[in-house]
C-alpha cells in the first residue's frame, strides 16, 4: 500500500488531526478525523447502521479544498 499525504487541518491544535491521504493503488481515501459526537451519530442512523467496522468522522468545513484534491488525485494522472 502506498499512502499520499493530501494535506492536515491547517488549524490542528497538534494532534496532526484531520489529515487526508489517498491510497495511490485502491484510489481509496483515508480521513482521520473527529469522532462523530452522539447527536451526529444518531442523524446518520437514521438513514441505516452503523457497523462495528465503520465509524462517523467529522471534518471541518476548512477542509474541502483537501477533499477535492483527493477526489483529482484518485482521479486523475496525478496518480503515479
Amino acid at each position: 500500500m502506498t499512502l499520499r499525504f493530501i494535506a492536515k487541518d491547517p488549524n490542528t491544535n497538534g494532534d496532526n488531526c484531520p489529515t487526508v491521504w489517498v491510497d495511490e493503488e485502491t484510489k481509496d481515501f483515508i480521513i482521520q478525523g473527529w469522532k462523530a459526537d452522539d447527536e451526529t451519530e444518531r442523524e446518520c442512523l437514521k438513514t441505516g447502521s452503523i457497523p462495528d467496522t465503520e465509524a462517523v468522522v467529522r471534518l471541518p468545513a476548512r477542509m474541502m479544498a483537501a477533499i477535492r484534491e483527493a477526489c483529482d488525485v484518485a482521479d486523475g494522472p496525478a496518480v503515479r
